[in-house]
């Protein structure tokens, strides 16, 4: 029941980031935010653990001041291949849509989550 939740509020953070204007998220329609949530949730599941992996030296090297920023970067990374990935997803600024709409996204989630009476 949880995983359904968790598509649903990202499916609908992905309809409300595509309607602001300088964050460069475009979904075309209700259909592909739902494709778009569940594949995020993939790509975030299969390439999170490799990219967590690769940055693990640079963590350790800055004893971990910098563990959000690697995992912000990671989101965008998977934010970006999702985006790519999905046909009616694009990043209309490249990379900056990717940080924004990562950024923008769990915004967006957790002020939903905490709507919602669970």
């Amino acid at each position: 029941m949880s995983l359904l939740v968790a598509w649903l509020v990202t499916a609908i953070s992905f309809l409300i980031i595509s309607k602001i204007p300088f964050i460069g998220v475009e979904v075309d329609s209700l259909n592909k935010s739902f494709v778009s949530a569940a594949v995020l949730g993939i790509v975030t599941v299969l390439v999170q653990p490799i990219l967590r992996l690769f940055f693990a030296i640079p963590n350790l090297l800055t004893l971990t001041l910098f563990q959000g920023l690697f995992t912000f970067i990671i989101s965008a990374i998977c934010f970006g291949i999702a985006a790519f990935l999905v046909q009616g997803f694009r990043l209309r600024y490249g990379i900056w849509s990717a940080i924004m709409g990562a950024l923008t996204l769990s915004v967006v989630s957790n002020l939903i989550y905490k709507i919602l009476p669970l």
